[in-house]
């Protein structure tokens, strides 16, 4: 025996065969996903969307801009006083807060915004599509006009500013020339040149706030609806592939999610290595399960030709030894009653056959049978006389286990993969070998077709099938080796051989037989003795 190796924490091949035996599951919760996205499109359409795009200037707009002017304007957009001004305009009693999770604004480029409105109706989408769009030109503007409106009023202010300062500085300069003679006349000059600088600035101020005063009649102008409101076309197609997909995917994911998290936490073996371990035997066929559905017609034929090569094997293997035979399934009860009598077909070319049906359905039962063939239930005075019987029982859940000796004195478990625990294949070891009933090998049912695991046990060879055919093998090469011994020790024959023979043999000559050797002397008899005659 080899060394035990650490298990991992989670054995991948066992999760990937896991869920390609669990394909069906996933399948169908993708298949329900795909199902549930279309009704939804269906029976919950889309609500109707309005459209409409604003073309936006900015007084300030330069080439250099990289879309911070226009983010401003889509905040701005979104805020809770444009939701309320938009409603306003439409008379309508919804709350902003609402309203303003069913629009929203997108930057196209730096002086184009799209306005995207969910509503009810198709015409309730274009009012509020329209009335979003006009309160945000409305704002925009009103916000231009009253940055240039103070503007001009701060530009007004500094000339007044400018104006009482020219106004002190006349003042001074008409005390100086009063003083006549006296005046200073450097002092004059600096007066006069700052009244000139004031007058001029207070000429500047006054056309600067005259220009602010106006505003900006470009972004007036310019920012104006471009693309009037409009229900966006929906594409059904579309819709419902959108949201089949989505729910496709989804199902997908969730089935895979829970068929893994189910293989991790079950511990149901699938793999041949697996079982053979747990059961403490040998895997030494398998077979597969009858087709559903359209893969019946071009795969039954398959499982039929895999089961009857498997009694094949196992009619050897009981020709080869008188002792009973069991067949005990594991979640494969239609698997096993058709190889029992797959089994005893082949069996009944040497004499008649008894097939003990134990199985809780009666499933051999119901299959046909031929020839010497003979169908019986446990406890049937026919199970007692026959000379060749096989027993049909099961090892799942719920097994009376003192009646499974009674079956057979050698069993053949029938095992589904994936179908019982660790724990529980622990049991049926135990219990078989408390029982005295030494398990032959595995037959495994429903593999996975890519599973390439070893399931051979390199112990317990007195009770496998090749350890039975190395006895039978033993036992020929030991007759064989006998014939040849016997063959070697007779005399060697030749012609005239008893002639010769009978010369060399000696002369048998006939003697009286001694008095105790005679049949009417009684050898306990005394012996008379006899004087001697005396001479006179």
């Amino acid at each position: 025996m080899t060394a035990a190796q650490a298990q991992p924490l989670v054995d991948l091949q066992r999760l990937v065969v896991s869920l390609r035996r669990k394909r069906r599951f996933w399948l169908t919760t993708a298949l329900a996903g795909l199902i549930l996205g279309c009704a939804v499109a269906i029976f919950l359409p889309a609500p109707p969307t309005a459209v409409t795009k604003i073309m936006v200037v900015h007084p300030d707009d330069s080439p250099t801009d990289s879309g911070t002017l226009m983010r401003t304007d889509v905040a701005v957009l979104s805020t809770a006083n444009m939701a309320a001004a938009a409603l306003k305009r439409i008379n309508n009693t919804e709350s902003p807060s609402d309203f303003l999770k069913d629009y929203a604004g997108l930057g196209l480029t730096n002086n184009v915004m799209q306005v995207t409105v969910k509503a009810k109706t198709k015409d309730d989408a274009v009012a509020k599509a329209k009335a979003l769009a006009d309160a945000f030109i409305a704002d925009h503007t009103a916000r231009t006009q009253a940055a240039a409106t103070g503007r001009s009023k701060a530009l007004l202010q500094q000339r007044d500013q400018s104006q009482a300062q020219l106004a002190d500085i006349d003042n001074q300069a008409a005390v100086e020339v009063g003083k006549g003679r006296n005046s200073n006349a450097g002092a004059l000059e600096q007066l006069y040149t700052q009244r000139a600088n004031l007058v001029s600035k207070i000429a500047d101020l006054q056309n600067q706030a005259q220009q602010a005063g106006i505003g900006s009649p470009e972004v007036i102008a310019g920012t104006q609806i471009v693309d009037a409101p409009a229900v966006q076309p929906v594409s059904k197609l579309k819709t419902y592939g959108t949201d089949g997909g989505v729910g496709l995917a989804v199902g997908l994911a969730l089935g895979i999610a829970f068929a893994a998290v189910s293989a991790l936490v079950r511990d149901r073996p699938v793999l041949r290595r697996e079982i053979s371990q747990h059961l403490g035997a040998s895997v030494i066929a398998q077979v597969g399960v009858k087709p559903i559905g359209p893969a019946k017609l071009w795969r039954r034929s398959k499982a039929v030709t895999e089961s009857s090569r498997v009694a094949l094997t196992l009619a050897r293997a009981a020709r080869e030894d008188p002792a009973s035979l069991s067949l005990l399934e594991i979640g494969a009860a239609s698997s096993a009653a058709e190889l029992a009598v797959e089994l005893g077909r082949s069996l009944a070319e040497d004499g008649p056959v008894v097939l003990v049906d134990d199985l809780p359905g009666k499933e051999v039962s119901r299959l046909p049978v031929e020839g010497n063939v003979q169908v019986v239930e446990a406890g049937d005075p026919a199970v007692a006389r026959a000379v060749r019987r096989v027993g049909v029982g099961t090892a799942s859940p719920g097994t009376a286990w003192t009646d499974l000796s009674a079956l057979g004195a050698e069993a053949v478990l029938v095992v589904r993969a994936g179908f019982a625990n660790t724990q529980w294949l622990h049991t049926v070891a135990r219990q078989l070998a408390d029982c005295g009933v030494p398990i032959l090998g595995v037959v495994l049912v429903d593999p996975d077709p890519k599973d390439s695991t070893d399931g051979t046990l390199w112990d317990g060879l007195h009770t496998a099938l090749r350890g039975r055919a190395a006895v039978v093998a033993k036992k020929q090469a030991d007759a064989v080796v006998e014939l040849e011994l016997r063959e070697e020790s007779k005399p060697i024959e030749w012609p005239g051989k008893r002639d010769t023979e009978r010369r060399r043999r000696p002369l048998e000559r006939t003697r009286p037989p001694s008095p105790h050797e005679r049949m009417d002397v009684d050898p306990d008899a005394p012996t008379r003795r006899l004087k001697p005659v005396q001479e006179s």
